[in-house]
Parts: structure tokens; C-alpha cells; sequence
């Protein structure tokens, strides 16, 4: 039977939990997800868990924040001022904005806090910090 290795493309369905057992994300009740293992598609630590699995095994993966999204960093954390917004804005805490850097490249932040005169942006994962834990259901190595 195939193994995954490094250069495999490979379908899994899988569901994503937090220490507290929050599922943040799954491929249940959809399509697998689908990718070329070694081709950095998706975090180290999950391309590392499907390493050597065969389809129809299932198993579970924990993996570590510096294996996954990476520490919360708070240097990604920036406050500006309200008028650097666009006029028709109104800002709220949860939303994600596209902002430009200024090496021109575009990130994707949330709003963490609205006041009067400042909107603290948060350039951070939001998963960043977290361990995960992945079920996984190989389906297909190709």
C-alpha cells in the first residue's frame, strides 16, 4: 500500500481542535483538503503528521504553536490613529482588514480594540500561540 512521503499528493479529511477542545476548522461534511507534501501548502507540523500514513489509516497529531502558526508576537500588535481609516469605515472589534505594508506586500489584520481616536490592529495568526490538535483520515496518496 502507498505511503505518504515527500513529493506525495495527498487528500485528508481532518478536524482541528484547541487545548480546550474548540474545533476551529474541519473538512468533514465537504471535500478533502488536497496537497503536495514538501511544497510548504500548509503548516510543518500537519504536512510532518501525514508523513508515512496510508489511505484509510486515521490518527491523531498534536502539534505545537512553533509547528503551526507560529508564537503570538507582540510586535504585531500596532495602534493607529482612527483617521488613518477610510471615511466610510466603521471599525469593530473582530473585523479583518487588508492593509498594505510598506514593503508592498498586503496583510491581513483584525481589529482588537476601537476608541474614540486610536484602532489597535493585530497582525498576528489568529491562531498564532496555539498548540493543535488534528484528527486526521487519510484518503488518498497519490
Amino acid at each position: 500500500m502507498t505511503r505518504a512521503q515527500k513529493g506525495s499528493t495527498v487528500s485528508v479529511h481532518y478536524t482541528g481542535r484547541l487545548k480546550d477542545d474548540t474545533v476551529f476548522d474541519s473538512s468533514r461534511g465537504g471535500e478533502p483538503l488536497s496537497f503536495t507534501i514538501g511544497t510548504g501548502q500548509i503548516i510543518p507540523g500537519f504536512e510532518n503528521g501525514v508523513l508515512g500514513m496510508s489511505p484509510g489509516e486515521t490518527k491523531t497529531v498534536v502539534i505545537s504553536a512553533e509547528d503551526a502558526y507560529g508564537p503570538y508576537r507582540e510586535d504585531q500588535v500596532i495602534d493607529i490613529e482612527r483617521t488613518r481609516l477610510p471615511d466610510d469605515l466603521e471599525p469593530e472589534v473582530g473585523q479583518q482588514l487588508q492593509v498594505q505594508q510598506t514593503n508592498g506586500q498586503s496583510a491581513i489584520v483584525t481589529i482588537k480594540e476601537v476608541t474614540d481616536s486610536n484602532v489597535r490592529l493585530d497582525a498576528n495568526h489568529p491562531l498564532a500561540g496555539e498548540d493543535l490538535t488534528f484528527e486526521i483520515e487519510m484518503v488518498s496518496v497519490e
